[in-house]
């Protein structure tokens, strides 16, 4: 039987590293404007603006 998986992995665990990164900045970013008073919709696009920023951020540090 051939054990080897010719098939690239879909995603380098760098980048998956940093999407993750991203991914928990922004539901804390958005978890913490919706429990400020915020509308839901706020905490959705300071979600998404955040998310924005800390893949660019991690991508620059992260080597």
């Amino acid at each position: 039987m051939n054990n080897q998986n010719p098939q690239q992995p879909l995603l380098g665990l760098r980048t998956a590293i940093i999407l993750l990164l991203g991914l928990l900045t922004a539901v804390g970013a958005g978890i913490l404007t919706v429990l400020a008073g915020a509308a839901v919709a706020s905490g959705i696009l300071t979600g998404g603006a955040a998310f924005a920023a800390a893949v660019l951020f991690f991508h620059t540090i992260i080597a």
